[in-house]
């Protein structure tokens, strides 16, 4: 994108479209965001995937082994924030978010038959729990059959907090519900 957005409803537009590109374009910056949450009185953060967006309901969906800490955390604080950086774009994201695991049954399901013989279906089918200690590297199973571990966040979109970086001059807004407005950077 070339031409510098002037206009509020253009940016949140844009935003929302790139948003929807980055869990189709594996090589989309958005695609792999920072999600932190809260574990007890600390901050929490790791990388996560994008896997779905769905711009009308504002939801983003991140898939998990249920197991893994950040789980537990959404359970115990399900508020948290996702933040995104573009170098090609110059806009950092910072969503924040109402986080919650999505229950089982034909959603989940039907996730994960999509994904089950796929690399990524690898990644839920450990014994153990993400973070647990190992002596040396485990080779995981080569069949992903059973759902085992998989599950779905998902991740309502409560405000978005844009910034621009531009050698013109830096930008700011906040996007909540229908209401925007510019921010001092």
């Amino acid at each position: 994108m070339n031409e510098r957005l002037a206009m509020l409803s253009e940016i949140h537009t844009e935003v929302w479209r790139q948003l929807a590109r980055a869990p189709r374009d594996k090589h989309h910056a958005w695609r792999t965001p920072v999600l932190a949450t809260r574990h007890g009185e600390l901050a929490d953060a790791r990388t996560v995937v994008l896997r779905e967006i769905d711009g009308p309901s504002r939801t983003l969906l991140i898939y998990t082994d249920e197991r893994a800490g950040k789980v537990a955390q959404l359970q115990q604080h399900p508020l948290g924030t996702l933040v995104m950086w573009s170098s090609s774009l110059g806009w950092q994201l910072r969503c924040r978010v109402r986080l919650a695991l999505m229950p089982s049954g034909l959603a989940t399901s039907s996730r994960w038959a999509r994904i089950k013989l796929s690399p990524a279906g690898q990644d839920y089918l450990s014994p153990l729990p993400p973070g647990a200690p190992l002596d040396a590297p485990q080779a995981l199973p080569h069949e992903a059959v059973a759902r085992e571990h998989f599950g779905v966040i998902e991740a309502q979109v409560e405000s978005i907090d844009w910034l621009e970086l531009h050698r013109d001059g830096h930008r700011r807004a906040l996007f909540k519900g229908e209401t925007s407005h510019w921010l001092q950077p």
